[in-house]
């Protein structure tokens, strides 16, 4: 069952002229993109208005961007257009969703910390199971110091990361990068100042 009103939720915060989290990449997956090989099927998990899927098309690659809610979707497909790319763009509710088997070369899963742990760990699964063997997830979120700081992410810590907690989730997967430091970031006014970050680069194994 899907967590309550969460299309309902985002299309409200979705619906301002303005993009909530800006229009440039997330600086986590343009440091990183280059480990993904050229023209990789990559699936962007709950990517919201698109600026990582969109810049992952311009970078050649071939990209399956999902989200819950319709507005963000909107606001995603007219940023593709600005930027001459095609994107798929699936309408998704992951708590009901039937995640593709060994689709995909990479995921790539930036602040997806709406869904407590229970659903996150269906999504790490689903994750799993889309990538192909040998496929790369490059992942980025809060960890629960970012609640000191308030500058964005959920206000419940048991949504937020830990390197135990990541470490245990994906120990069945070569990590290739594990790394928990703080950062000015500025995304849009939904992520704004000093962060608690963490990142996540893991191959499924073959």
């Amino acid at each position: 069952m899907a967590e309550p009103d969460q299309a309902s939720f985002w299309d409200e915060r979705y619906a301002t002229g303005e993009y909530l989290f800006g229009t440039a990449p997330n600086a986590f997956l343009a440091r990183e993109v280059h480990r993904l090989a050229a023209g990789s099927k990559v699936l962007a998990v709950a990517d919201g208005e698109g600026r990582n899927g969109a810049f992952l098309a311009q970078r050649g690659h071939r990209v399956v961007a999902t989200d819950v809610s319709e507005k963000a979707l909107e606001k995603a497909r007219r940023l593709a257009e600005r930027r001459g790319v095609e994107v798929d763009y699936r309408q998704v509710d992951l708590a009901e969703w039937e995640w593709p088997e060994n689709a995909f070369d990479a995921v790539v899963g930036i602040f997806i910390q709406f869904a407590r742990p229970p659903l996150r760990d269906d999504i790490f699964e689903g994750i799993h199971r889309s990538l192909k063997p040998g496929g790369l997830l490059l992942l980025q979120g809060y960890r629960e110091e970012q609640l000191a700081y308030g500058t964005g992410g959920p206000a419940n810590i048991e949504n937020l990361y830990t390197e135990d907690g990541l470490r245990r989730a994906f120990s069945a997967w070569d990590i290739e990068l594990l790394d928990s430091y703080d950062a000015e970031i500025e995304e849009g006014a939904g992520h704004s100042g000093k962060s608690a970050l963490i990142d996540l680069i893991a191959r499924k194994r073959i």
